[in-house]
């Protein structure tokens, strides 16, 4: 099986956006956090999917859902997620 690795800085995104949307509905920051980690381990297992970032940073991929951003660099035994971003922020400095 392979290895999906979260960042410090994807683990806090992880976080920030739960607590963001639990503000107002803490079942659909539930669901949607589980849904960006499915995602992340899917990435694991096809690294391939998503769009190279080369300019932002060497090997980096990023890979959309519902508009958000997974940041990640594919590995020899998976990714390692980068970072998890809304797809509204200017993401350039922060990777």
């Amino acid at each position: 099986m392979a290895r999906c690795r979260f960042l410090p800085e994807a683990a806090a995104d992880l976080e920030a956006i739960g607590e963001f949307i639990a503000a107002n509905s803490p079942r659909r920051a539930e669901s949607f956090v589980a849904e960006l980690e499915a995602a992340c381990f899917r990435l694991a297992d096809t690294p391939g999917m998503g769009v190279a970032r080369d300019r932002l940073r060497p090997g980096l991929r990023m890979f959309p859902v519902r508009g958000h951003l997974i940041f990640y660099l594919p590995t020899d035994d998976g990714v390692e997620i980068v970072r998890v971003l809304s797809g509204k922020r200017d993401v350039d400095p922060l990777l």
